[in-house]
Formats: structure tokens, C-alpha cells, sequence
């Protein structure tokens, strides 16, 4: 079922609304919401409900169609179609991004072609916000991924305990049920396999490139291959580390993302 687009009648002349709201009516995915006799009434009309649409007429007592418009802002407007018996206002309704401009006494099929407008404006913007609104949770999810990650590790060391900043870390290497921690001329043993630390770190930072070898991405130097299977990574002080085929591709994609 469609909802329904909720609709404001906005003019001065009792006659000009009663027809507006006759012709509305013959269209069933319309609601009228309300009806005002001036700007003042707009205005407070759409700053207490949401609105999809606005008929507006351009001269009414206080503030007219324009200062309405001024007053809510451009960006707070829902459609604007400008309805009035006088021409001369066309460019400036189009100035102020007004769908369209209607002429008064309104005709059934002028306003009918308006409409479609109308849905055609709705449809493209709710599209456009259920992108965005996609985008935003998708990275609001990948941040909170990526801030899941360990920062710090606690590695026991008889009777001393390490914290270690995980980016000062050079490579890990497997050790049974341990991993070796590599930092510069440090050596520290963590009681967890290499698998177990692999799912704490940042996979974009830390590329599991050999089954017993986790490297620090910005620690590669160079990387050489040895036909089309394994290789060799070479890190910035020299080490080289052996890598494998599946190695090397989950290097490249983490490269790619850096």
C-alpha cells in the first residue's frame, strides 16, 4: 500500500482553495493535511508536521509565497508548487526551486501533469536518501570494525607484564600454541596462536602471509617472487619472510585499500 503524500493548500481566496481541494481530492494518493489563509499560517503549519507537498499561492496578506519560503529556508521546503493568477512571478518561483507554476483558475489536466512531477521529485529524493542513509550505516559499521581492533597487547613475561602498541609490531610468527612477537631487536611470546591474534587485528594493517607469519604492512619493504607460487617479503630493516601464493594476493588487496 502507498502512503499517502501529505499535502498543505496554501491561499487566501476561499474559492481558490475549494477548488484546489476538489481537484485533489479525485486523487487518492493525496491527503490534505491542512489549509492556510497566509504566510503565517504556512509557516506554522510546516514547522509543526512534515509536509511532502505545498501548493503556495505567491500574494497573500502578512507574508506571501516568497517570504515563506525565506523564512523556512530552502533547504526545510518540501515540493513547492506555486499556484497564482499572475505570470510575472514565473522566474522567481523557478529561482527559488519551485517544481512548477500554476496559473489560476487551475485546470484538472495542467495540475495532473504537475503531479507526476511531484512523485517523479519524491521518488528520486527518497532514492537518493536510502543511498545515503546505505553509505552512512555501512561506514559507521566499517568504523566500528575497524575501532574494534586491538590496539594495545598484553604479553606476560614471567613476573612483568608488556603492553605493546600493536603498530610498533614488525612481523608475528607462529609457535605452537604461542606467537612470537617481533618488535625491532625484541622478541616477546604471546600464549595464542597465530590464528586466534590474526582475528584481533586490523586485516588491512596485519596480512597473514604465510601459515606461521603475520606482517606488518607498513614494515614491507619489497616483495620478491619466485615463479608463480611462493616468494620472499623483504622488511624496511632487511628481514626476509617467506611468503606463500595466498600470501601474496591478501598482500595486494590490503595494499590496495591502505
Amino acid at each position: 500500500m502507498k502512503m499517502k503524500l501529505k499535502t498543505v493548500i496554501a491561499d487566501d481566496e476561499p474559492l481558490a482553495r475549494e477548488r484546489l481541494r476538489y481537484l485533489l481530492a479525485g486523487d487518492g494518493e493525496i491527503e490534505i493535511s491542512a489549509e492556510c489563509r497566509n504566510g503565517r499560517e504556512v509557516i506554522d503549519t510546516l514547522r509543526e508536521r512534515s509536509i511532502d507537498v505545498l501548493f503556495l499561492d505567491i500574494e497573500m496578506p502578512g507574508r506571501g509565497g516568497f517570504e515563506v519560503i525565506e523564512q523556512i529556508g530552502l533547504g526545510h521546503m518540501p515540493v513547492v508548487v506555486f499556484v497564482t493568477a499572475h505570470n510575472q512571478f514565473a522566474l522567481r518561483a523557478f529561482e527559488v526551486h519551485a517544481l512548477d507554476y500554476l496559473t489560476k483558475p487551475v485546470e484538472m489536466e495542467r495540475l495532473q501533469a504537475t503531479l507526476v512531477r511531484v512523485r517523479e521529485r519524491i521518488a528520486s529524493h527518497a532514492a537518493l536518501l536510502t543511498q545515503e542513509q546505505l553509505r552512512s550505516v555501512l561506514q559507521n559499521l566499517d568504523d566500528r570494525a575497524r575501532n574494534d581492533y586491538a590496539k594495545r597487547l598484553l604479553v606476560p613475561d614471567g613476573n612483568r607484564d608488556f603492553f605493546v602498541n600493536v603498530g610498533d609490531i614488525d612481523w608475528i610468527e607462529a609457535a605452537d600454541y604461542y606467537s612470537c612477537l617481533h618488535l625491532g631487536t625484541k622478541n616477546l611470546m604471546l600464549r595464542e596462536t597465530i590464528k586466534q591474534l590474526a582475528s584481533s587485528l586490523d586485516p588491512q594493517k596485519f596480512v597473514r602471509i604465510h601459515r606461521s607469519t603475520i606482517v606488518n604492512v607498513d614494515r614491507v619493504g619489497e616483495i620478491l617472487r619466485e615463479g608463480r607460487s611462493d616468494g620472499w617479503v623483504i622488511l624496511t630493516n632487511g628481514q626476509r619472510l617467506k611468503m606463500s601464493r595466498a600470501g601474496w594476493q591478501s598482500l595486494l588487496a590490503a595494499s590496495r585499500t591502505c
